[in-house]
């Protein structure tokens, strides 16, 4: 049984923490890696160079959505193939465990759990703009 008295408090744990991350990875390539090399980073694995920026602004965007509750379910679900592309190009052949050289899929895995959790319990407290969907 979902309880209702806390349940708005949880979804919005999650939304900040999942926003923060996002603003942490978008931080990492854009502060340590920086944007040109994120994108040369994005090439040599034979993907275009241009979306490492396009990477950048939805990880940017979609953080700030999170944190601030606005229209947080979708942006939860817009993320989600970002989270799918780092499995499919980096993690993925690193092998399951976070540990590994590379790091496996694991985190990222995990984390699109939370995506998918975060995005079917409700934007939670304190959003500021709420997804509303008609039924």
């Amino acid at each position: 049984m979902l309880d209702q008295r806390t349940a708005p408090y949880a979804a919005f744990i999650m939304r900040l923490a999942l926003g923060i991350l996002f603003l942490a990875h978008f931080g990492l390539k854009f502060f340590v890696f920086t944007p040109a090399g994120t994108a040369q980073f994005f090439a040599s694995l034979g993907l275009p160079g241009g979306l490492a920026y396009l990477t950048m602004a939805i990880e940017f965007v979609g953080g700030i959505a999170l944190i601030l509750g606005i229209y947080a379910r979708v942006v939860a679900i817009i993320l989600i193939p970002v989270l799918l592309g780092a499995i499919a190009t980096v993690h993925g052949p690193a092998g399951f465990f976070f540990t590994n050289t590379n790091g496996g899929w694991e985190f990222p895995a995990f984390w699109i759990v939370g995506l998918i959790v975060f995005a079917l319990i409700g934007d939670g407290k304190y959003a500021l703009k709420p997804t509303s969907f008609k039924r």
